[in-house]
């Protein structure tokens, strides 16, 4: 359904809208796409998995508004297929194929769009065509698993994200102050459901860029945490020990990865951690954040890991700020697997299973309390979960995807204007640094820090502050 009909669906909603048209809409007049491959500088493992390479989705596109002025806008992402499509009968270049064949079907799908809208309209009217192609894309590729939604959302997210910067740099401000009634054309009831009746984004967005954040360092599930544990030094200048790191950036927040499926490991991980950050800096107040990538067989692991966390390092326990989507990402799939005691102990947080407002409202009603977005599901759809993920009150935290660059700029922009967010992941400085490099310079706050902070101020820029 196009935008046209789908207000025309909407009946009074829609009446208004097509009698005065927005002077603000905008229509996409060109678009172009192109892939940048990366080799990490050490191997990063989450989900069993270690990864050692990247492949980045890069979108210009320019955008016209009714009077005829143009502007230009790009959005960047990684694809990362192994978390976005993950498989265990297909190798890694078949999914990564999947995603590039879906790439080009994205961007052939947005460049025939020729409706004027706001960028959350052109989302909206654009979304339900790329899960077709995606669709298409399992068909006409036999694949043995049909492309997943997240899979689509990732691949997707950069065009989303160029079509803001554009919107915003037309304006000649930030892409976060574009969200208020004027320039939005319908209230949040229309994107979301009919509890935000009468209320816009920018109710739930800072105009300014909180000037900073606290970096969340990835301990990946491979990484050495101390001198003896290093077999193969990478021999950059870089850190290669946890020590190293913390003294390096100044690190007070850890994100620490699991594996699922060896519960000793897990517990003895998270205690030698803890001790390692304590004896780094003892006057830190940490903050620990444990992810498994979705990997707990049950909620009784879970619990059973709590417990022996509190009993091996009660302060240990007490610095875990919050839990990243235990179990599968198909909630559906086990509706046993509720976390309503887990969330007495800490925040449970739903990532990979957060796709739209309608997996979030089933997260809730299991058990989870806290909302991961993140910038490779798309600008409008991270605007969209923090209006409601703080309308439900729920723990607000930003994740990455080894995003470097332009994708971090974005997620650092995501995490410096959604309120009450609890910190940004950006492992890239550890996993992709040569990537970041271009873009030092212009952001040096987002990429050197020193005191376990993202110093964001320059995230005021227009657009997403990405040129």
């Amino acid at each position: 359904m196009t935008r046209r009909r789908a207000l025309t669906a909407l009946g009074s909603l829609a009446a208004p809208l097509l009698a005065k048209p927005n002077p603000n809409d905008i229509r996409i007049e060109e678009l172009s796409f192109a892939f940048d491959d990366w080799n990490y500088r050490a191997p990063y493992k989450f989900g069993g998995v270690a990864v050692d390479k990247a492949t980045l989705l890069n979108v210009t596109i320019t955008v016209r508004n009714r009077a005829g002025k143009t502007a230009r806008g790009m959005g960047s992402m990684s694809l990362g297929n192994v978390w976005a499509f993950p498989s265990r009968t297909m190798p890694y270049d078949r999914t990564l194929g999947a995603m590039k064949e879906l790439a080009a079907r994205i961007h052939r799908i947005t460049a025939d769009y020729k409706e004027y809208g706001h960028p959350l309209d052109l989302h909206v009217d654009l979304e339900p065509a790329y899960l077709t192609a995606a669709a298409a894309v399992s068909r006409d590729l036999n694949l043995d698993a049909p492309v997943p939604k997240l899979c689509t959302l990732v691949t997707g997210s950069p065009f989303d994200a160029a079509i803001h910067d554009a919107y915003g740099r037309l304006l000649n401000r930030s892409s976060y102050q574009t969200l208020s009634r004027g320039m939005v054309n319908r209230d949040l009831a229309a994107y979301l459901d009919g509890n935000f009746k009468g209320e816009y984004p920018d109710r739930y967005i800072l105009r300014k860029p909180t000037p900073r954040i606290s970096v969340y360092h990835s301990v990946g599930g491979a990484d050495p945490l101390l001198a003896g544990d290093v077999a193969n030094p990478v021999g950059d200048g870089l850190p290669e020990t946890l020590p190293e790191w913390i003294r390096y950036n100044g690190l007070h927040h850890i994100k620490i990865k699991l594996q699922g499926d060896d519960l000793n490991w897990d517990i003895e991980r998270v205690i030698a951690i803890d001790r390692i950050a304590s004896e780094a800096r003892p006057d830190v107040d940490w903050r620990y954040c444990v992810d498994f990538n979705e990997r707990c067989p049950n909620i009784d692991y879970l619990l059973t890991f709590l417990n022996k966390v509190k009993e091996g390092t009660a302060k240990g326990f007490e610095r875990i700020e919050y839990i990243e989507q235990p179990t599968q990402r198909d909630l559906k799939a086990d509706p046993r697997n509720v976390m309503h005691q887990a969330n007495k102990l800490r925040p449970v947080v739903i990532d990979e299973s957060l796709t739209d407002l309608e997996t979030l409202l089933l997260a809730r009603e299991m058990g989870y309390t806290g909302v991961a977005l993140k910038a490779c599901k798309g600008q409008s759809h991270a605007m969209l979960m923090a209006a409601a993920g703080q309308k439900y009150k729920m723990f607000l935290c930003v994740q990455d995807l080894t995003c470097p660059g332009a994708s971090l700029i974005h997620s650092a922009g995501i995490a410096s204007h959604v309120p009450g967010v609890s910190g940004i992941e950006a492992n890239a400085r550890q996993y992709l640094p040569a990537a970041n490099e271009p873009w030092r310079k212009k952001h040096p706050g987002l990429f050197e820090i020193k005191d376990g902070t993202m110093r964001t101020g320059t995230l005021a820029g227009v657009g997403l502050a990405t040129g």
